[in-house]
């Protein structure tokens, strides 16, 4: 077992070096963000356990109903065999007065393919709660980049070539996006893809306009550039078009992606002169190659599916770790 006790390590998810698997592995279970916990009765009910659900079931911010950070399904240890062995998100949970101090050990593909296999392990109870208390985003994080790696691995192995392409006309950068879109709009400064499902919506729009200071990256600029690309998706009538929400002021983070200085925009979309609306993040860089800003915007639109928002949103999230520019160097 490789045991991490520190941000460094659990950067280090998504290494071959770490798999453990033969060539033979089934393929793995469950959806994506699902989770199982393998902890005894006593553990999953008591205080320890309440750390767990307060970490793993923590609302997932700027979604119009509340979600959590994963669904999380809990069995004892003796029920832990067979088709919930081969999940593929697993957090296995040991107290043990043996074991020196509270730790994580990470493992990969153990009974099946992707998986994610993580242990959770101390002397104590305390020592597990005081080890969440202080590494515990740590732990998400590995379980959310694990799902985000499978994602970006999908999509560069079963891409919509046309849309690609266009991105790579227009904008000179490249994107996978995971076959399912259809591209909706393509103009010199602007494309428009979306998947659409029987009750739900997903899309993003890319766009890209002159960078002349750093007060285009300020959350009314960024506004007013969408507002702007943005308008030319209808809306269901006559005249009508997407806008951001005046009602909540979006949220602004700045942070870096291999290198590379993004400005994330997370708030919520209406149509003027209809009635819909719902999440939105966007991402927005300056493309050295152009002195342009280029932004990838991503919506959901899922009024008849209330608490299943949060895939959806990761789904569009992904994108963004497929994007490389000219001035990029190679992923690593």
């Amino acid at each position: 077992m490789l045991l991490f006790t520190s941000a460094v390590a659990l950067m280090l998810v998504s290494c071959k070096a770490f798999h453990t698997l033969s060539d033979n592995q089934k393929t793995s279970q469950g959806r994506p963000y699902e989770l199982v916990v393998v902890a005894t009765q006593p553990v999953w009910v008591g205080e320890l356990g309440d750390s767990l659900r307060s970490l793993l079931a923590a609302p997932i911010p700027y979604l119009p109903q509340q979600e959590p950070e994963f669904d999380v399904l809990r069995t004892t240890p003796d029920g832990f065999k067979n088709i919930v062995a081969e999940h593929r998100n697993i957090l296995k949970v040991l107290v043990d007065e043996k074991v020196p101090e509270a730790s994580v050990a990470v493992e990969y593909d153990v009974t099946a393919t992707p998986q994610l296999v993580l242990t959770l392990q101390g002397p104590t109870e305390q020592a597990l709660i005081d080890y969440l208390a202080e590494h515990g985003d740590k732990l998400v994080y590995a379980i959310k980049m694990a799902e985000r790696d499978r994602a970006v691995a999908y999509a560069k192995k079963y891409g919509v070539a046309g849309i690609e392409q266009a991105v790579k006309q227009h904008f000179g950068v490249e994107i996978h996006v995971p076959k399912g879109y259809t591209l909706a709009a393509e103009q010199q400064d602007f494309i428009w893809a979306r998947y659409e499902y029987p009750e739900a919506s997903q899309g993003f729009v890319i766009y890209a306009y002159p960078y002349t200071s750093e007060k285009e990256l300020s959350v009314e600029a960024l506004v007013e550039a969408r507002n702007r690309f943005v308008k030319r998706i209808p809306g269901p009538s006559d005249g009508s078009y997407m806008i951001t929400s005046p009602v909540f002021e979006p949220e602004l983070r700045t942070f870096r992606l291999e290198g590379r200085p993004w400005v994330e925009m997370r708030g919520f979309w209406d149509v003027e002169g209809d009635f819909m609306g719902g999440p939105f993040v966007s991402y927005t860089t300056i493309d050295n190659s152009t002195g342009y800003l280029f932004t990838l915007d991503c919506y959901v639109y899922a009024p008849k599916l209330p608490p299943h928002k949060r895939n959806l949103m990761h789904g569009l999230e992904h994108l963004l770790y497929t994007l490389r520019f000219p001035t990029d160097a190679p992923a690593k």
